[in-house]
């Protein structure tokens, strides 16, 4: 049946949630160290940015040579990552404290700014060879110039990790597959803002 067939529409989103499923695995796997986790992301993003280019190659080799490539940066990445988290996790443990206001305006303007300085930090370590530094800048940078696309982009992740929280069920498929697709979703706006600057002449 033609449905069956490697030209077909169910053929081909099995394959795509194979290679998601697989890309989770090496995700989950090289991401177990902890230290390794800003390497593992970057490395993910490259082979989700292919995906979305359909340039993928071989999911295993891809991934292999993006986390060796990105190792040093993206441990670098995991040590800025968590101290994100952290500095806003401490102020909103603060909020109930006497200076409580001041607290919680911190921690709102900390999460605005570290979320649009690491939207694209990832993508943009897996497609560019840049300073740590330049990168992070450069992804607050793109948020800011395409500020109502990243918006959006941010809603709809947060959306993506509620639906995988919303019963047992879908927390079994966000286990499966879950991270990939918010970095698949990541991507797929990325590689079109990216693709823009390029035609624009770039950037730092």
């Amino acid at each position: 049946m033609k449905i069956f067939s490697p030209e077909g529409k169910l053929y081909k989103f099995m394959v795509r949630f194979t290679d998601c499923v697989k890309l989770e695995l090496l995700w989950l796997l090289f991401s177990l160290p902890i230290v390794t986790l800003g390497a593992s992301t970057a490395a993910a993003f490259s082979v989700t940015l292919a995906m979305v280019r359909e340039e993928e190659g071989k999911i295993g080799a891809d991934f292999f040579r993006a986390f060796k490539a990105n190792l040093k940066q993206g441990i670098a990445m995991t040590f800025i990552t968590l101290l994100c988290i952290w500095a806003v996790y401490l102020d909103l443990q603060l909020i109930d404290t006497e200076n409580g206001v001041i607290f919680l305006v911190t921690a709102v303007v900390a999460i605005y700014v570290f979320t649009f300085s690491l939207l694209y930090a990832y993508p943009l370590i897996a497609r560019y060879e840049n300073t740590l530094l330049r990168t992070i800048r450069n992804s607050f940078r793109l948020s800011m110039k395409f500020f109502v696309r990243s918006l959006l982009l941010v809603v709809i992740t947060a959306l993506e990790c509620a639906v995988f929280m919303w019963s047992s069920t879908t927390i079994i498929i966000g286990v499966i597959v879950g991270p990939v697709l918010v970095m698949y979703t990541i991507s797929y706006v990325a590689n079109g803002i990216f693709e823009k600057v390029e035609q624009d002449g770039g950037s730092e």
